[in-house]
Order: structure tokens, then sequence, then C-alpha cells
């Protein structure tokens, strides 16, 4: 098996680009995460909405039909 580096700070240098490199890496990888994140809160949020609507509109029935 033939490496394209010799040793592991070649690696991390990645031939004088590893600046761009691993800032790419490290833009990309934070940004998934936040956007993970947002959305899973997201959709938490649109859960517990559905949920208190649903629970008031049963309490809005259980109430119209204590009337009647």
């Amino acid at each position: 098996m033939l490496f394209a580096f010799d040793n592991i700070n070649d690696f991390i240098s990645m031939g004088h680009h590893g600046a761009y490199v691993w800032s790419a890496w490290f833009i990309t990888l934070f940004s998934l995460i936040g956007w993970i994140m947002y959305h899973r809160r997201q959709r938490q949020q649109f859960y517990r909405q559905l949920e208190q609507d649903y629970r008031r509109k049963q309490a809005q029935h259980t109430q119209s039909s204590d009337f009647s």
C-alpha cells in the first residue's frame, strides 16, 4: 500500500495547504452539526405546538359537551 504522506506532519500540513484544507473541513463539519441541531430544535417545537393545540381542542370539546 502506497501512502501519499510520509508522516503525520506532512498529512497535517497537506503540502502547505493544510490551513485551507482543515479550515474547510471544520467549517463544513460545524455547519452540518449546527444545521442538524437547529432542525431538531425546530421539530421539537413543532411537536410541542401540535400537542398543545391538540390538548386545547380536546379541552374545548370537553367543555362544549359538558354544556350540552
